[in-house]
Parts: structure tokens; C-alpha cells; sequence
């Protein structure tokens, strides 16, 4: 039976990916969704950009002072990248292969294409988001990167299902044109959404092609086209329930309708004295919106949820506690549906 289920955004504290790996896993063990983390600590290369950047195929990288920039031939920090992530991939598998059962899900998570494009500069340091033809190839290279990708963890990690989730932190501006030019004097010319649209579904198509049970994407809600998920071929969308307009609810509830699973941001990581939110009040952040749009209790099989912001940014402790809340949440929520 489907039940609501929690999960994490995907980058982690700390610098061991095994110690994350295993915290992660035996906080969220079945039917919870475990990840592969991203550890940003650990310097050039586990950046989200950095990171996603050792997915390109035949689109190597390295750093400039401006950020990571597109360059003919593969260099030490396009190295270093990829050594990184191979590394997780293997850690991974000798995590997996010591469980006595493996897990029913895995979420791999990567910066979205738009994003990827606004973060990425030419050789000549303007940003690949200004020009269409290197928009395609970065779409066309982290979709191959990326298909190549699921084929190698799918094959560690014991028949476990792949759930992919693009981040597009980027996403308002690149569809309002907010997106400043290298020199910083102007902002680059809005990317249609028409193209936005299309190149997620051609970047989901080719997951589930590739494998993937489930493709969302996890962007701020402002710049999140709601009512057009249908257009980008998603599964689930991704985005923190604090501050959503009633128009936007409204848009989430004909998703949900639809389908479509919404992956819950709620704020449920430790306050600056170190406490946390109550289990009530994260149950609460879900259930008054919900019943405000006149969503059944039964649909909350179709939520996942997450922390509202990265969990990297606390201390290993409070994000392993964090997870803990969310868990606990997740099973009242369930209680709840259930009656």
C-alpha cells in the first residue's frame, strides 16, 4: 500500500561518504527514500555545480575565478570531480552489498539543465545560458551523463528503484530574464518556456528510459511553472510549503489530482538555539493548506516529505536529527489518512 514517505533534499555535512551513507540510510530505511549525498564540504567538485558537472559527457570543466567554465579538454578539477563521485558510487555499493535487504528506493539527485546552463561559462566567460546552441548541448551531454549514471548505481544497489530529482534553483530567472550577464551590467534575455518545458520532459523520458520509477523537480515555487507539469513530463514537484499563495495551492492540488506526487518542503531542521519544530507543527504545515484547496486525506499517499532548505548547512547531529523529525512526521501524517 502507498503511503506518504520522507526524504532529504540530498546535500549532506561532514567530508566521509560512507559515514553519510550509512546515517542516511538507516534514517531513512524502508519505505522512506534514502539518497546518494552530496558532501560540499569536501571542497572543488562536491559543489552542486561541481558535482553535476561530472555527469557532462564530452563537455568538460574547470574553475575560473568567475565559477566553473566549459573547456576543451578535461583538466584537475574536472578530474577531481568525477574521482569524487565515483568514489560515493563505490562507497555506496560496499554499503549496500553489507545490508542484509536492500532498500526499495534510491534518489539520486543533480542540478537541473536551466540551472546548469546559468552556472556554466564559455571559454570567452559568458554564461552558457546566453547562447541556445551550448543550452542544447548541456541538456543533450547531462541527459546522456545522467541515463549513464543510472545504469551504474541501478547495478549496485540491489534492485532498488531510482528516483531522480533535477534541482532548479535558478529557474525564476532564467524564465524572467533575471540572470545577470558576465559583467554583471545586464541580465541575459529570458529562456522561452516552451524550451524549458521541453527540455525537462526529454530529460525525463530519457530516466525513465534509462530506468527511473520517478522523475521530479525541486525549485522555488515562484519560478515554477505549477499548472504546466504536464508539458515538462514530470512526476513530482519539489518546493517549501512556506509562504505558498492560494493561487499556488490551487495549482499543487490540480497536480495532485492529476497524479502528480508533491515532494514537501517543511521546516523541520533545528533553530538557532538547536531545537526542533514539533512533530505537530510540521504535521500542521501540510494538513491546513491540504484541507484549505479541499485535497482528501487519502492523496497524501502522494507526498513526500522534505526539510524546507539543505541540510549541509547544520552540524552532522542536528541533520541526522532532522531526518529523525521527519520520519516521525511522515508516520503521523499516515496515521492521519488512515482515520
Amino acid at each position: 500500500m502507498s503511503q506518504l514517505v520522507a526524504t532529504a533534499l540530498g546535500s549532506w555535512p561532514g567530508t566521509d561518504p560512507a559515514e553519510a551513507i550509512r546515517v542516511i540510510r538507516g534514517e531513512l530505511g524502508s519505505p522512506h527514500l534514502p539518497f546518494l549525498p552530496q558532501l560540499p564540504d569536501r571542497g572543488v567538485g562536491a559543489d552542486a555545480v561541481g558535482r553535476t558537472a561530472a555527469l557532462l559527457v564530452e563537455l568538460p570543466v574547470d574553475v575560473q575565478p568567475h565559477g566553473w567554465r566549459l573547456v576543451p579538454r578535461p583538466g584537475q578539477d574536472y578530474r577531481r570531480a568525477v574521482s569524487m563521485l565515483s568514489t560515493d558510487v563505490n562507497t555506496l555499493a560496499d554499503i549496500i552489498g553489507a545490508e542484509e535487504t536492500a532498500g526499495g528506493q534510491l534518489k539520486l539527485q543533480l542540478r537541473g539543465p536551466w540551472s546548469m546552463a546559468a552556472n556554466l561559462h564559455l571559454h570567452h566567460g559568458e554564461r552558457a545560458l546566453s547562447d541556445a546552441g551550448a543550452r542544447r548541448e548541456i541538456l543533450e551531454s547531462l541527459t546522456a551523463g545522467l541515463v549513464a549514471h543510472i545504469g551504474k548505481v541501478a547495478e549496485v544497489s540491489r534492485g532498488a528503484d531510482i528516483v531522480i530529482q533535477f534541482d532548479e534553483p535558478e529557474i525564476e530567472r532564467v524564465l524572467n530574464g533575471g540572470i545577470p550577464t558576465a559583467s554583471g551590467y545586464r541580465t541575459l534575455r529570458a529562456v522561452p518556456e516552451q524550451e524549458v518545458l521541453s527540455g525537462w520532459r526529454f530529460a525525463a523520458e530519457a530516466a525513465r528510459g534509462a530506468g527511473a520509477v520517478e522523475v521530479a523537480v525541486s525549485a522555488p515555487a515562484a519560478g515554477l511553472p505549477l499548472e504546466k507539469l504536464d508539458e515538462a513530463g514530470l512526476d513530482a514537484v519539489g518546493l517549501s510549503l512556506d509562504g505558498l499563495s492560494p493561487r499556488q495551492w490551487e495549482d499543487i492540488a490540480a497536480a495532485v489530482e492529476s497524479g502528480r506526487k508533491l515532494w514537501a518542503g517543511v521546516a523541520a531542521t533545528p533553530d538557532a538555539g538547536g531545537t526542533l519544530p514539533e512533530v505537530s507543527a510540521l504535521v500542521e504545515e501540510v494538513l491546513a493548506p491540504w484541507g484549505r484547496v479541499g485535497l482528501p486525506l487519502q492523496q497524501l499517499q502522494q507526498v513526500r516529505l522534505t526539510p524546507s532548505s539543505a541540510l549541509s548547512r547544520h552540524a552532522p547531529r542536528d541533520a541526522k536529527r532532522a531526518l529523525t523529525r521527519l520520519t516521525q512526521a511522515a508516520d503521523a501524517l499516515n496515521q492521519t489518512a488512515a482515520g
